[in-house]
Formats: C-alpha cells, structure tokens, sequence
C-alpha cells in the first residue's frame, strides 16, 4: 500500500521537475538560457540543494486560469550550501506561465526571504520573468508589495544579491533595486519600467530592449547593476566569488582565509608610480592590485563612474572594502554619480562588518552647471554621511591631491578615519597651488613687472608650505608619511590593530540621508 503512495509521490515531484515541459525547456536553452534548476544546480555545492514547497499551486479560477496547471508555481524555491556555507534561493522558471509572479509565487519568494533573516544566510534571488500575472490582478501586485516590505526589513540584516537572467519588467524591477547587489547576463538580461513598445506609443522614442534595459546599459549607464557577465555560467562563478567576500549576516564577520601572501611584500614599482608631473594620469588600479593579498581585486560597478574605483579585496585574508580615485578618468574627480556609487558601497560595507580601506588622489568635485544643477552638493553629501555613519575600521592612504572638500569627502581624520597614512608626493590643501597663487598673491601678481615669473614663484612658494603632507602632519590630520613601497605592511599593520574595534552612534529611528 505504502508502495504506491510513495510511487505517486515520485510522479508528482517528477512532473513538477519538468517544469513547463521538454519543449518550453528546449526554446530556453535555444534562446541561450539555463533553466531555473540548471541555475540553481551550477550555484549550489553538489547534492546540497532542498526545495520547498514544491506542491504550491495557485488559487487563481479567473480567464482560464482553473484549468492552467503551473508546477512549483513558477519559481523554484529553497536552500543549500556555497562552498559549504548556508545560502537561500529563490529562482522563477520562464517555462511555467514564462515565469509570471502571482499570489502564491510570491508566497513562496515571501517565505524564504523570511527564512533566510530567521537563520541569518545570504538570498540569491534569480529573475526570468514575464512580470506580474494580469489574470490574478490586484492579488499580483500584492505579491510584489510582499516582496520589497522583506527586502527591505532585510537590508542591512543579510546579504541580498538579485540576477537577472531575462526579462524583467515593470514592478519587478524594483526588487532588485532594494538589494545588495544586481547581476546581470549581457545580451539575454534586460530590467525596465516601461517596455520599448509603451515607451514608443507614448512618447515616441524607438529604441530596443537592449539598448533601454540591457546589461551594459544598467552597468554603465544607469548604475542600477553592479555587475555583467558575458553567460550565465561565468554570473554564477561570479555570485560564488562575491559571496566570499561576505559575511552570511551583520552580527558575523567576513570569513576569513589563510593568507598566501607575504604580509611584508616591499613593493618597490610604488616609489615610482605617481608621475613626477602633477597633471599627468596614472592607473589606480595597478596601485590596488600591488597593495592586496595576490594582486586580487573583485571590482564593483566596473562600467560606471570609472572616475571612483569600488571593489573588494583581501589583505591578510581578510576582507575589505576599497573605494579609489581614478586619476585615468575625470582627473578622478568626484562627480554626482561617483558620489552615489561610492556612498552606496560605503554603506554596504558598514552594513556586513568590511573594514574600509579608501585611497585618495582627488583634485576636487568636477565643476559645470550640469553638476550643480544636477545636485552634486545633495549627492556628494552622500559620501560625507556614508564615512561619518560607518563605525567599521576606516584607514585612509593619500598618494598624491587631496583638495577641498573633495579631500574631507575621501575620509579625512575628520569624518571619522582611524589611521590616515600618506606619501611623500601627497598634497593636502584647500585647493591646488595654481589656484591658490592667483587668489593669494593676485595684488602681488598683478601689480609685479613680470606677473608670469611672479605667479609661477608665488606657486612655488605656495607648493612648498603647503602642498605636501608635512602640514597636515603636524596638525595631527595625517598619522604618517609612509615610503610607498611599504604601504602593504603599513595598512595590515593598521588593520590588525583596528581588529578589534568598537565604536556606536547615538540611539536614533534612522538618520535622514541625504538622497
């Protein structure tokens, strides 16, 4: 008897593993896709994956919907193991009903997000979907409002990180939206409000679904994604790397690795990275890859405003976060959208318990009405509350300009950096010794025989006092000038100390963040 309850067990869990069926299966890997449990089975350890609730089905009895069949409700959901440490997923499966979210689809996103902040693990969220399901209404958008209340509890509790991996349209952009992190496929994942074809009826504009809602439009562009991948196979290689970096929840920290590296590498290619000429580029990047653990550097937000570098690494096996001007573009000034990327990451950082490491060669914030009125003062306050909310260790390494506010909005001493380190060739001033000469000494300038010779003395009188680390120094503001070649040993050794530290903010609902 027994017997042929479990063999009907059987064919039921073997009908709903088939999804929408061998041919929907076969149009979405012709379409250069995996389905919803092909993903799952490439991000999970082998045979750690458990499903949950399976046998949901929908309650929907309007236009046809009765006698729709749609297994696991069209989305896969459950938990598993990441290179052995607990993680949640959620995965919607384009070849059931092409993957639209009703009642109980959204029941089952609902229950996991709440499982995953009950056990305090990481939710990787997968998203193939038509949209919400217009034969369940108001029960859909219902669905979708569940869903942003708990990424939204989440957010600062766990690590949320949303893949895009086809469509994704209307309301359920904005989930991905609230979480950590975005990933996406390039040429198979497109994210907008408002398709091609309702953006053409309106306003008359033609565009393609690539160019408004594509990876590298969202990468590069938008800033809505952190990341692009160039197939699903390498995003998910992609998600296991991140998730390394993580902690599973904020009461935890980071893993830690056995480190391979010398933490006492001398890098003597620093001495002489920083141009001698002081408008002249260099690649901040070579500068990150010389200082980190093994020259590993996992970058966020590659594609969009390259002028600040954001990213991860591992010094002494250990993670942190940088942020970095990038003297190659803008001058590695700090605009509007450098200002939200950064802030951002700051804050994800201070959320997950990831030490700060920020270095700095900024000339200023990019002057033009496009960026005032575009609000650069609101948004380069961004940065500012970022630093000065964040409790996690801060240490700060100027290379070459620290200007103005620029300087201040980089973690100054003043917005709370624990050890600020600097080179020999930094120059911490208000503003740049030209710019200086001609407010300071303009009576002398202009009232001199030869005003050319006089400015140019008056600059390098100027550069003398001030444009150097001595001055701030001696203020207390710079903790130490540093050979570069020995920058790696000197931040290990300051991070080390601030191990342990422990700082809190006054008790408050929630600060009123600058957006």
């Amino acid at each position: 008897m027994i017997g042929n309850k479990i063999e009907d067990l059987q064919k039921r869990k073997q009908k709903i593993t088939e999804g929408g069926g061998q041919k929907r299966i076969e149009k979405q890997h012709q379409s250069g896709k995996l389905t919803a449990r092909e993903r799952i089975n490439l991000l999970m350890d082998e045979d750690s994956f458990v499903e949950m609730d399976a046998f949901v089905q929908h309650r929907c009895s309007q236009f046809g919907m009765e006698e729709t069949e749609a297994p696991a409700e069209g989305v896969i959901t459950g938990y598993g193991t990441v290179n052995g440490r607990l993680v949640y997923v959620f995965a919607q499966d384009f070849t059931v009903l092409g993957g639209s979210l009703g009642e109980m689809h959204a029941k089952k996103i609902c229950k996991v997000l709440d499982m995953a902040v009950k056990v305090g693990a990481p939710v990787v969220g997968i998203n193939d979907s038509g949209g919400a399901r217009i034969q369940e209404g108001v029960d859909a958008l219902s669905g979708y409002g569940s869903i942003f209340y708990r990424n939204t509890i989440a957010s600062g509790v766990i690590p949320q990180i949303s893949v895009i991996m086809g469509p994704c349209a209307g309301g359920a952009v904005y989930s991905p939206a609230l979480t950590d992190f975005v990933f996406m496929v390039d040429k198979t994942s497109q994210m907008f409000i408002t398709g091609p074809q309702v953006i053409k009826a309106v306003t008359g504009e033609d565009v393609s679904s690539e160019q408004l809602g594509g990876a590298m439009t969202h990468n590069s562009i938008s800033g809505v994604a952190h990341f692009m991948s160039p197939s699903e196979q390498q995003c998910i290689e992609d998600i296991k790397v991140l998730l390394g970096y993580l902690p599973s929840n904020n009461m935890e920290s980071p893993p830690v690795y056995e480190g391979t590296d010398d933490i006492n590498r001398i890098e003597e290619a620093l001495n002489d990275i920083v141009p001698d000429n002081p408008n002249k580029p260099y690649d901040m990047k070579e500068v990150i890859r010389l200082i980190v653990d093994n020259g590993e550097f996992f970058e966020v937000q590659a594609y969009y405003a390259q002028n600040i570098i954001t990213g991860f690494a591992r010094m002494n096996g250990r993670s942190i976060g940088i942020i970095a001007n990038q003297p190659k573009v803008l001058a590695g000034c700090l605009d509007i959208n450098a200002s939200d990327k950064a802030g951002r990451f700051i804050r994800t950082c201070d959320a997950f318990n990831i030490p700060v490491l920020n270095i700095v060669d900024v000339p200023g914030f990019l002057p033009g009405t496009n960026q005032e009125y575009g609000g650069i003062i609101r948004h380069g306050a961004k940065m500012l509350y970022a630093y000065s909310e964040a409790t996690v260790p801060k240490v700060t390494l100027v290379t070459r300009k620290a200007y103005g506010g620029a300087y201040l909005a980089m973690c100054s001493k003043d917005l709370g950096a624990d050890v600020v380190l600097a080179w020999p060739s930094a120059e911490i001033a208000v503003m740049g010794p030209e710019g200086a000469a001609n407010i300071i000494f303009r009576k002398d300038i202009e009232t001199s025989d030869d005003p050319i010779v006089t400015r140019q003395q008056k600059i390098e009188d100027y550069k003398d006092r001030f444009a150097n680390p001595y001055v701030a120094a001696s203020r207390g503001f710079v903790d130490d000038v540093i050979i570069p070649s020995t920058s790696r040993q000197r931040i290990i050794s300051a991070l080390d100390m601030l191990w342990g530290k422990r700082e809190t903010r006054p008790s408050k609902k929630h600060g009123n963040l600058p957006v």
